[in-house]
């Protein structure tokens, strides 16, 4: 199964604190192993007036919409942008039909002026795995998979994202044991 394109919702049995109660969206899925972004850990602006400041982010972006969010433990200050699909770039990396993923400062520097797609989270690091190590952890039950359109990554409504995340699966995340068996 390859997971690019998809979202891993965690289990509440995950004891990972990094990754408690977080919505993934998977940017690369291989043999290789696998990376993907946390789309709902909001950063405040508040906390990153530099960075914003240095990437030329420091003011409104018109009708362009551009999201702060925790991405990941890996290379956490490290910026990528992951957006809607209607600007691409060479270095650009096409996820799904409408979703793509860019890390290139001319990107950056086509955001502060305004010519950056209409979407976009500029995520803090990124969420990576080894070679089969997602395998064993969606076999051990840490993840549940969702397939659903890119609407659900480019919204504002981050703090319920998990719950609506398994809603869309048709699951009450609260009636969850914490606890599976496999056999």
């Amino acid at each position: 199964m390859n997971l690019t394109g998809q979202f891993l919702i965690s289990m509440p049995s995950l004891e990972d604190d990094r990754f408690e109660k977080t919505v993934i969206y998977m940017c690369a899925h291989s043999k290789d192993g696998a990376m993907g972004i946390i789309i709902n850990k909001k950063i405040d602006y508040d906390l990153y007036p530099d960075l914003l400041e240095q990437l030329g982010i420091d003011k409104p972006l018109e009708d362009k919409k551009l999201y702060i969010r925790y991405g990941g433990p890996v290379e956490s200050g490290r910026g990528f942008v992951l957006h809607s699909d209607e600007v691409i770039q060479k270095e650009t990396l096409t996820i799904d039909k409408g979703v793509a993923l860019t890390s290139t400062s001319e990107f950056f520097e086509d955001l502060s002026k305004g010519n950056g797609p209409k979407n976009s989270i500029l995520a803090l690091g990124y969420a990576g795995w080894g070679p089969g190590q997602i395998e064993r952890e969606l076999a051990s039950n840490s993840w549940m998979t969702l397939k659903t359109d890119s609407d659900f990554i480019f919204d504002e409504k981050v703090n319920n994202k998990w719950n609506d995340a398994f809603n869309l699966l048709g699951i009450d995340a609260s009636k969850l044991s914490l606890f599976s068996g496999n056999c």
